[in-house]
């Protein structure tokens, strides 16, 4: 069915609601377009990863014949982060507005531009100023993959199945990122000109891009609505913790971005919790290899590697098993699971804190699993907590809020502020900072779950007053 846009977006606008389909032809319809739309951002959110950072993969040549030294690369680096740190908030805010069909494809097609031209446009790299502005520029357009994902995440999928579907599709980013590494290394050992050329690492994992934005560009639907379905809270007779009043609906949208994001005691302790979380994250992952290869007296450069791809794949196993307990085990009580988890990191953290030194290389890797496996939940938690806690059509934007503290200010605090106190004070130091840390999230994700669950009251009464009007 035909998706009409409309107001001053153009093509990009969330499409208007379509006539109501005959009740026979609504179930067929939704489990086809549900599990096609999943599909469509499954892959759309892996494609975003081909392109995002692939200076890392190829820092070693660019390092080694002069394209950056080890400043660059840094300089580099964070322009991508601090970029997408914003752009996840401000796109989301467009997003709300938008076509998820249209946005999630168009911003994968513009970065995988971005990478064409950094490979092909020598300009653009001879020096670190425009090296560094055009990964900005990458940065920007990255920022416009979760936003419509979480758009069609809330709009296809009811408060008590969110939590699995949310984290089966997070894994995305573990797809895309470990897809990078092996088209990357694919690229360059068949496309490579000299030993000095690293450009086939961002031109082909860029046409796979395009590729893939057009297949997500014909699987993605926007909203059941659009093709003339009922809402989802409707359809699965499961009512969303967050209802819009009648005034509400009127209102303005920036009165809503103020109302619903900006003064939102709960968005905004999501977004301090996610500080946290993202330090916790980064304070681990980026800081394995040295601790490993410093500390441990078992342990090298390898050793320290693999104990970084440890962490990584830990977390797909967490972020699943995660999603399944806040459905099945806290029935949508999302903060319980966090807490959970949280306490878990803690608990895991001491442990690899205190092992001895010359304790045996296998302990610290099934402590860095621990640790990799329980962080990750936390981390989907709080995207999946904005959107399912915020009214449908500015869930993305509320997402996109606590995604950019968790960015700008956590990862931040995790690789400056863990490098700081590791060269000045020691790691012992360092690790009662960590704990301290998981002590602020513990109490955070402890007042969120007393608002949470007062909205779960809410939603129950819901739910009764529904299987009343059934009778």
């Amino acid at each position: 069915m035909a998706e009409k846009s409309r107001g001053n977006l153009g093509v990009l606008a969330a499409p208007r609601v379509a006539p109501r389909l005959p009740e026979e032809e609504q179930a067929p319809l939704y489990k086809r377009l549900r599990a096609q739309a999943f599909l469509g951002i499954f892959l759309g959110y892996a494609g975003y990863y081909l392109i995002r950072n692939n200076v890392s993969i190829v820092s070693a040549v660019l390092e080694e014949h002069d394209v950056l030294d080890a400043l660059g690369l840094g300089i580099v680096a964070n322009a991508v982060l601090f970029s997408y740190g914003l752009s996840k908030f401000f796109m989301a805010m467009l997003s709300d507005r938008a076509n998820a069909r249209y946005f999630l494809p168009l911003g994968l097609a513009l970065s995988a531009i971005v990478n064409l031209l950094l490979a092909f446009v020598p300009i653009l790299t001879a020096s670190v100023g425009i090296f560094a502005t055009m990964m900005f520029i990458n940065g920007w357009f990255q920022g416009m993959g979760w936003p419509p994902s979480g758009r069609v995440l809330v709009h296809w999928f009811s408060t008590n199945e969110r939590g699995w579907m949310t984290s089966i599709w997070n894994c995305a980013h573990n797809v895309g990122g470990a897809g990078v590494g092996i088209l990357s290394a694919w690229a360059l050992s068949e496309f490579a000109s000299t030993e000095a050329d690293w450009t086939p690492a961002f031109w082909v994992p860029a046409i796979v891009a395009l590729v893939v934005a057009v297949i997500a560009f014909i699987l993605v639907r926007d909203r059941p609505e659009a093709v003339g379905l009922p809402p989802i809270e409707e359809w699965r007779e499961d009512p969303a913790k967050v209802d819009e009043t009648a005034e509400e609906l009127e209102m303005p949208w920036k009165d809503k971005l103020f109302k619903h994001v900006l003064t939102n005691r709960v968005i905004v302790l999501l977004a301090l919790t996610n500080v946290f979380v993202y330090t916790l994250r980064y304070g681990v992952l980026n800081w394995i290899p040295i601790y490993l290869t410093n500390q441990i007296h078992a342990a090298n450069i390898t050793d320290g590697i693999i104990g970084f791809a440890i962490y990584e794949l830990a977390g797909i196993v967490g972020t699943l098993l995660c999603g399944w307990m806040s459905d099945k085990v806290f029935k949508g009580w999302r903060s319980g699971a966090g807490l959970v988890f949280i306490l878990g990191v803690g608990i895991a953290l001491v442990f690899y804190w205190q092992i001895p030194a010359s304790a045996p290389l296998w302990i610290f890797y099934v402590l860095i699993a621990i640790i990799g496996g329980l962080i990750y939940g936390p981390v989907m938690l709080i995207g999946l907590m904005a959107i399912d806690m915020s009214p449908t059509n500015i869930a993305g934007t509320a997402a996109g809020f606590t995604g950019m503290f968790g960015y700008l200010l956590g990862a931040s605090l995790a690789s400056t502020g863990v490098g700081l106190l590791v060269k000045h004070f020691g790691w012992d130091v360092t690790f009662a900072c960590l704990v301290g840390i998981v002590l602020l999230a513990l109490v955070f994700m402890w007042v969120l779950g007393r608002d949470e669950r007062k909205m779960m009251i809410e939603r129950e009464e819901k739910l009764r007053d529904m299987e009343e009007d059934t009778k």
